[in-house]
């Protein structure tokens, strides 16, 4: 009888053994996104944790943030007009032309240059698709950088890549229409938050200014719904200033306020579709904002946060040895310009120093803050640059070196000169067919004065752009010439 009851009991062990190893015994592992655990709303955060997180969202949600905060100003403007006399605004949809080079004055933007009449738009892309109208530029060199909220470009449209006369239709992510008769074809945006900006080269001369009136005249944009089939045109010779002259003295228009930041990310994380491998990074930040909505305390370190990496780590990015990657005798080079895909790094660089870069194929920025020597640019000396002969920015479009003030602006100067390059037809070269420019504070004399480019009191930096740069741009083998203090 106990040899029977052993027996039964045994059985009901390896019972139990085999009915509790039902399950798999390698536990399965997620294979989508939504079927990962996430950390719940209610958990306890330490300010030292909280403080790591926002520094993170603020580093890589602040070309965002900026880029809808410009679009939210610009386009409250009543009708195309110039904001302080200076800057294109528009309302949502339409654009704004610039007539001419833009003034020195201008606190919109850092790094301007003054090879090009500037263009501005805003689009709301959900609300209804815009018509982009290209007129004929004839052989000059053009183009229409198109971007979406990432500050990444959208479109190959210009002359580099032989776009014709004609229209263009520009729609949101969620656009299903089909394309009306009469448009050329469709450039996709990948957020609904779009903007434009057309760059239209021309010569420093009186004949050059009067020769791009009438394209420009054709450079529009506007809602479908006013779409007619023939190319309409805007005086912009006439559009009237609004607003308030900038103060160029305080540096570029502050885009982004630390305290605000917040609550301006969380329309970021709501209008811009995660890339993908972002997923993640986008249910950590919605907790951290749900988080700060809910608690006081939590928002405030989240503030105290933002206001610190401001001062530190974006503060950095103005330094042009922190941007792009080096490119010999002392300059750097952008890198994934406009094209920036997970390059947190370069993206938010890009947005501090020089915001609305063009991608890589339409245009190679060279920047740096020291002379060959490595010693900081200074107007308490001066500097020559010397291209070799046949050693000038190998472009299809156009090259151009730029002096800029330690705020990344234009400073005034005797000449009204900021650049000099391809515009210039006057340049003199030397007798072996170098180009020698000169950067000083004073005038380097008579026989040097067309090669001056002027510059201020106090620090500045040197800025080369090769528009539609040849291979050896493109492939950084190129490089920018040392910069000579001579005294």
């Amino acid at each position: 009888m106990k040899l029977k009851y052993l027996t039964v009991a045994i059985a009901l062990i390896f019972s139990a053994g085999v009915t509790a190893q039902s399950a798999p015994l390698t536990i399965p592992q997620a294979t989508k996104f939504d079927e990962l655990a996430t950390t719940p709303a209610e958990v306890t955060m330490p300010e030292s944790y909280v403080k790591a997180i926002a520094q993170q969202a603020y580093i890589w949600g602040w070309p965002m943030v900026n880029q809808f905060n410009r679009r939210e100003t610009i386009t409250k403007a009543p009708y195309p007009a110039l904001n302080g006399g200076m800057v294109p605004v528009a309302p949502m949809g339409q654009l704004s032309m610039l007539t001419d080079y833009i003034k020195p004055q201008e606190t919109f933007v850092t790094c301007p240059n003054q090879d090009v009449a500037y263009g501005l738009g805003f689009f709301e892309l959900d609300k209804e698709p815009a018509v982009i109208q290209v007129p004929d530029f004839g052989e000059r060199f053009w183009v229409y950088a198109i971007y979406d909220a990432r500050t990444n470009q959208i479109g190959n449209v210009g002359k580099p890549y032989g776009t014709k006369p004609g229209f263009y239709l520009l729609v949101g992510p969620n656009w299903k229409g089909e394309t009306p008769k009469g448009f050329e074809g469709v450039i996709h945006s990948s957020t609904e938050m779009a903007n434009v900006i057309p760059r239209i080269q021309m010569d420093d001369t009186p004949d050059d200014r009067a020769a791009i009136q009438a394209p420009i005249k054709e450079v529009m944009t506007y809602p479908l719904s006013e779409f007619t089939g023939k190319m309409k045109s805007y005086e912009y010779s006439t559009i009237p200033a609004i607003g308030d002259k900038p103060d160029p003295n305080s540096g570029e228009t502050r885009w982004v306020v630390p305290e605000k930041f917040f609550d301006q990310f969380a329309n970021v994380l709501n209008k811009v579709p995660p890339l993908p491998g972002e997923e993640a990074m986008y249910t950590q930040y919605r907790h951290l904002v749900e988080a700060g909505k809910k608690d006081p305390q939590i928002r405030k370190w989240m503030d105290e946060a933002a206001v610190q990496t401001d001062k530190t780590v974006i503060a950095d990015f103005f330094k042009w040895k922190n941007n792009g990657v080096p490119a010999g005798n002392g300059w750097n080079r952008s890198k994934n310009n406009a094209q920036f895909g997970v390059d947190y790094y370069n993206r938010t660089g890009t947005s501090k120093s020089n915001m609305f870069d063009n991608k890589p194929d339409e245009t190679q920025y060279f920047y740096t803050d020291n002379a060959g020597n490595g010693s900081q640019l200074s107007g308490d000396h001066d500097y020559t640059v010397t291209f070799p002969q046949g050693g000038l920015p190998p472009v299809k479009g156009f090259w151009s070196l730029t002096l800029y003030n330690s705020k990344h602006l234009f400073s005034p100067n005797e000449l009204n000169r900021y650049s000099l390059g391809t515009k210039n037809q006057n340049l003199k070269y030397n007798a072996d067919g170098s180009l020698t420019l000169y950067v000083s504070k004073t005038n380097p004399g008579e026989a040097k004065v067309n090669n001056w480019l002027p510059a201020p009191d106090g620090v500045f930096s040197l800025y080369i752009r090769a528009y539609w740069g040849e291979k050896a741009i493109l492939d950084g083998t190129w490089q920018p010439p040392k910069i000579e203090m001579t005294k």
